[in-house]
């Protein structure tokens, strides 16, 4: 045992397993927002050898997101097998149409369902997570947990078990990763590079906080999530698009040293895998590419006499507001900077569809009597309005020239979420009424600034956006060498409990990869009575105001602000 590792203070001893197991334990690396497209070149320029020796030895491929391809419905499809329109979660925020009010959410939004820690736990089989978002605030687990980069501050619940907080401060006093990309007017190179060695030190503090609890506690199963993986990408893209190679090349080369140090962290981790006889899955929740522009449907909606804005000069005030907030740094309150009425002077009383919240794609709620408190459309015309808005954001009006003169659509993507998500609205009445998932150069905004659809940005101002492909790699025992999987996030929690020869959830309608393993595992359905509870259990809840604190909420709100999930 190595200096500073600690003894194992809490025995253990692992469970029989339902099926002769592919794999006894399993250590699974979460690389946020990691895409082939920027680890292929990285790999083949020799910067990141472990990695490259890893899926040499083992099996790639693709792995597709959620419809978002958004961090918090990716990753809690990830740990519970189940759609967004099971979980409940499609975004950080979401809109109560009872209230008509944004709440954020938390673990406190998946009471109603079980995710795969849990299932694990009743399995008796003991588990680590460190750092997974949309785990906070922290729940019962067989081992421990650190919450991700939704955690407000380290005051909070943020550890379990909570004995363990002291221990984990003592040693890393930043341990949920919370820091923001830092800006200044004269920063300049200097200060892109802190950002980025902070953006390097998460990935090694991961690794070492990984290990040093998996050695106090033991454990069948552990998982990672490097985030600033995304982080990186999204502020740095403009210097690893492949398309601007001798663009600012000192900024391109120092953002591609991250990588490196990526590859060092990962590295620590597969040693510690081997040490175990563990195998490894190493996953992304999306996938990464530019942003071009922003697209503002609210304008749409405003044009073709869905939306109104109040008269009065009541929009050009929320908008003086605002820039006065944003000059003087004065902070909102948490409701004002998720209700619409922070960016929109919306007149409920006229406007029939809004959008409410966006951003990898636009959530829009028609304003229906009897569910929303400002509903004006009848129960009768809520189908036809519903199929109205669907063709219009198809039709040729939605479709422009980006700066390069190609022509695009501006919503390829235009779903009923009942639709995409496989359930009903009556079972989820809380989903939105359209799902518009933009071209993928684009981000959307609730907004409305100008007379322009589509605000294009500058080079100086590019950033990067998520994409729906992100990474699946494994390797280690049970693992075959194959280059062309292709699976879901949705299928990462069923394959994980067939690779311990464990039954699967009958709620979990994912796939196992089969085609990863050396040998076929038994594939099994298991009913439970945790199962059958949560067939007739309510709805996601949407009363989760008492999770964070105003100061809490405005912490939460700023960082994700800074990446652009929030506007």
């Amino acid at each position: 045992m190595q200096a500073g590792e600690p003894e194992a203070t809490v025995p253990y001893a692992a469970p029989p397993r339902d099926f002769p197991p592919l794999a006894q334990r399993v250590l699974i690396i979460g690389l946020d927002g990691a895409t082939f497209d920027v680890l292929d070149p990285v790999m083949a320029a020799g910067l990141m050898p472990r990695l490259k020796a890893a899926i040499d030895s083992g099996a790639r491929g693709l792995l597709r997101s959620t419809i978002p391809p958004l961090t918090p419905a990716a990753w809690t499809t990830f740990q519970t097998g189940q759609q967004p329109g099971r979980h409940g979660i499609i975004d950080f925020e979401q809109y109560d149409n009872r209230t008509g009010h944004m709440q954020f959410n938390s673990t406190r939004s998946l009471d109603h369902i079980r995710n795969i820690w849990q299932i694990l736990t009743d399995r008796g089989l003991r588990v680590g997570c460190v750092n997974i978002p949309m785990t906070y605030p922290v729940i019962p687990v067989n081992g421990f947990m650190v919450s991700g980069f939704e955690t407000p501050n380290t005051d909070s619940d943020f550890v379990y078990p909570p004995e363990l907080k002291g221990e984990i401060l003592a040693r890393w006093p930043d341990p949920t990763v919370t820091i923001s990309w830092k800006r200044k007017a004269l920063g300049g190179i200097e200060l892109f590079q802190k950002n980025l060695d902070y953006i390097s030190n998460s990935f090694h503090q991961g690794a070492a906080m990984s290990a040093w609890l998996g050695e106090k506690y033991g454990w069948d199963v552990l998982m990672v999530v490097l985030k600033m993986v995304d982080n990186l990408q999204h502020k740095t893209w403009k210097y690893l698009d492949p398309r601007w190679p001798n663009r600012d090349r000192p900024r391109r080369e120092r953002a591609k040293q991250c990588f490196v140090e990526l590859d060092k962290a990962i590295g620590k981790l597969l040693d510690y895998a081997t040490s175990k006889g563990a195998s490894v899955m190493m996953v992304s929740d999306h996938g990464h590419g530019s942003l071009e522009g922003q697209v503002q449907p609210n304008l749409l909606l405003q044009r073709w006499g869905y939306l109104a804005l109040k008269g009065g000069g009541s929009q050009g005030a929320t908008r003086g507001k605002y820039l006065l907030e944003r000059m003087f740094g004065k902070r909102r309150s948490w409701k004002h900077t998720l209700d619409i009425e922070a960016d929109l002077a919306v007149d409920h009383a006229r406007t029939r569809a809004c959008v409410m919240h966006a951003g990898n794609a636009a959530f829009v709620y028609i304003n229906l009597k009897g569910r929303q408190p400002t509903g004006i459309v009848d129960l009768c015309d809520y189908e036809p309005l519903r199929a109205a808005l669907s063709e219009r954001f198809q039709s040729p009006e939605c479709r422009i020239r980006n700066p390069e003169g190609k022509t695009i659509e501006l919503f390829p993507g235009v779903y009923k979420p009942e639709e995409v998500y496989g359930c009903t609205r009556d079972e989820q009445p809380w989903l939105p009424d359209l799902l518009l998932i933009p071209h993928d150069t684009l981000a959307v905004v609730r907004k409305i600034r100008g007379r322009s659809v589509v605000r294009w940005s500058p080079y100086r101002r590019l950033e990067g956006t998520h994409r729906h492909d992100g990474i699946f790699i494994a390797t280690g025992p049970g693992i075959a060498p194959q280059r062309t999987l292709k699976a879901g996030i949705i299928d990462c929690a069923p394959t994980l409990m067939a690779m311990l020869g464990l039954r699967i959830p009958a709620e979990m309608t994912g796939r196992v990869i089969t085609d990863a393993f050396d040998r076929t595992p038994v594939v099994e359905k298991q009913v439970s009575a945790a199962t059958i509870a949560a067939a007739h259990s309510r709805a996601p809840s949407t009363a989760e105001s008492e999770v964070y604190s105003e100061r809490e909420l405005q912490q939460v709100t700023e960082r994700l602000s800074d990446l652009g999930y929030l506007e």
